[in-house]
């Protein structure tokens, strides 16, 4: 038995890094810096406006908007603070209005990754002001959005492609959200699974060095502890504990998709119910929060101190109904309102209430495992992202003893939601807007043919003197219709083989037909060629840019001509994805011929 050995192109590689990778590196260093910065700005500017509002005092210290002495004056916080929001919103910029990461989203998608500095300035003040105000909203959104916009701002500096701004805007965006959380790779996990659009060096590199300069930079701004410390577990895990674990999963998918469907009934209830103008509206959806807080205080701003009392074995029925009905109803109203703020820490606090609640009829864990695995399910639930809501709860937490059934459970919720939603809390959003991203990544088919599998080589070449006589002998002779189906482009070619030109059987005709023209030869340039070891996904892209449709295909170096390669037989590349993904076969029994079963 003989085996032959395919030449490699020297040209492929595994991936498509550029020295430009490093480039963008090293403006990413300044970027982590910057996204460690901002967080720290927008949360004590936060803590600033939480104590103006409810203790009136100048202070950038930390202090519960639940612990305030106003009483029922209480309720016209979050008002104030919405009706400050509006302001800033219809005069500021109207981009800070939502949570930020559909915003981020959609910059990226339909404005080339350009963000305004007016985002960049009024989105921390609208944000400090609604959290601050009483708003049951995390910083997270804001600071993606904010670090993101100077990212984007930082790239429009320089000499750079859209790609390679987006990378920009997503590097600040990963940086932020570790000034906050203290979780680099969690952030850098929600750049690719969420932002990026793509799994490549040279875009996972750059954000992976934002954020983890950001989580170097953030221990000068805060304490070096994670921001929820827990009890590390002292047993191993058991398969009861995952079995647990997948209902907590199933459990914490339903309540994503019911607190998704809910922020988006609330959203529909102000566009098309309320004939105000929307910089009323947030002010309306304080009313409900001032409400919910007279009720449930703890409902108020960030939660951090909630959620770490749940994680820390705080299992009271008062606390557990009142995150799950109170904060829920008045951040899903107040979120629809077009306010600003993000969503990643009032799920993970109703997460942890639906654990904590879970917690009494599941096998004991350990303190604060099954709020955890709650906060971890619903996350991964809500927003489509089920690696990043695994790591960033261990990453907050720094419980790593409780991976196995953290991820579990996310894959658990994951899964379900996928299944029962065609669209995450966050890009529902994007779609009402008319636009559309698919989250789902692949290796292009097309970038595992080569042209030499797919090129035609029973093609008419002409002799390259030929003239007009002889083409109209050729026509004849052909019996082929004169229009433009059959072979378009007629390869020139000399006596050994080798291609000097190229015309469309357009111009052929047209030249065959003029009785001016009987001795001389069309003058045709040299045309643009392929190559046998290129891929088609290479050539599709030369194509698409120079907007051809068929191209010779010759032996690099000697120039001879090969075949021709025209757009449909790049599309038939294609086949082997629809083969892939819709034939069945089967191994019936030994020495049986295999079934196979395709579906249409």
């Amino acid at each position: 038995m003989s085996h032959t050995t395919a030449t490699p192109n020297p040209e492929l590689r595994d991936f498509t890094a550029t020295p430009r990778m490093i480039l963008l590196s090293a403006l990413s260093l300044f970027l982590g810096g910057a996204g460690a910065l901002l967080a720290w700005i927008l949360l004590k500017l936060i803590n600033i406006c939480a104590n103006f509002f409810y203790f009136q005092r100048f202070s950038w210290q930390f202090n519960s908007p639940a612990h305030n002495q106003l009483h029922w004056f209480a309720l016209f916080i979050p008002v104030i603070g919405g009706l400050i929001v509006g302001l800033l919103a219809r005069f500021g910029s109207d981009k800070i209005r939502g949570h930020g990461i559909p915003e981020a989203l959609e910059s990226i998608l339909v404005n080339r990754a350009k963000i305004s500095a007016r985002v960049a300035l009024f989105k921390p003040l609208g944000s400090a002001v609604a959290i601050g105000t009483g708003g049951p909203f995390g910083a997270e959104g804001p600071i993606i959005m904010t670090a993101g916009s100077v990212g984007s701002l930082f790239g429009q500096f320089f000499k750079l492609t859209d790609a390679e701004r987006t990378i920009l805007l997503v590097a600040g965006a990963a940086a932020g959200m570790t000034g906050v959380f203290s979780t680099p790779l969690a952030a850098t996990l929600l750049a690719v699974e969420l932002f990026l659009f793509e799994w490549r060096p040279r875009s996972f590199i750059p954000v992976a060095v934002a954020a983890s300069t950001a989580g170097i930079l953030r221990q000068y701004f805060f304490a070096n502890d994670p921001l929820f410390p827990m009890p590390a577990i002292s047993r191993s895990i058991h398969p009861l504990d995952l079995a647990g674990a997948i209902v907590v999963g199933l459990l914490a998918g339903l309540l994503a998709l019911l607190l998704s469907r809910a922020v988006y009934a609330s959203e529909d209830l102000f566009e098309h119910h309320l004939p105000i103008h929307w910089m009323w509206w947030p002010a309306i959806g304080g009313i409900v929060v001032g409400i919910g807080g007279l009720i449930f205080p703890g409902a108020l701003a960030t939660g951090y101190d909630v959620i770490d009392s749940l994680l820390t074995g705080n299992h009271a029925w008062q606390l557990i109904a009142g995150i799950l009905i109170i904060k829920s109803i008045i951040w899903s109203f107040s979120l629809g309102s077009g306010t600003s703020g993000g969503i990643l820490a009032p799920l993970l606090m109703i997460g942890g209430a639906l654990g904590a609640l879970l917690s009494l009829f599941l096998p004991a864990l350990s303190t604060g495992a099954w709020p955890l695995l709650g906060m971890t399910a619903i996350l991964s639930g809500a927003v489509g992202c089920p690696l990043t809501s695994a790591v960033l709860s261990l990453e907050l937490t720094h419980n790593y003893g409780l991976l196995l059934p953290v991820f579990v459970a996310s894959v658990t919720a994951h899964g379900l939601t996928v299944l029962l939603q065609k669209r995450s809390i966050l890009t529902e959003r994007i779609s009402r807007r008319g636009h559309h991203l698919s989250r789902e990544y692949s290796v292009d088919p097309l970038e595992t043919i080569r042209v030499a599998e797919a090129m035609r080589t029973r093609v008419v070449a002409l002799p390259a003197g030929l003239t007009a006589a002889d083409a109209r002998k050729w026509f004849e002779k052909s019996r082929l219709p004169n229009d433009q189906r059959g072979q378009r482009l007629y390869p020139l070619v000399d006596e050994q083989g080798c291609l000097t030109g190229a015309i469309t059987r357009r111009e052929l005709a047209a030249w065959a037909a003029n009785p001016l023209r009987n001795t001389t030869s069309p003058s045709i340039s040299t045309p643009v060629v392929a190559h046998p070891r290129q891929t088609l996904r290479q050539v599709a892209e030369l194509m698409a840019a120079l907007h051809l449709f068929v191209l010779p295909v010759v032996e690099p170096g000697t120039n001879k001509l090969l075949g021709l390669l025209n757009a449909e037989d790049v599309l038939r590349g294609r086949i082997r994805t629809h083969e892939r993904e819709n034939k069945h076969e089967r191994l019936r029994m030994p020495f049986q011929r295999r079934q196979v079963e395709q579906v249409n």
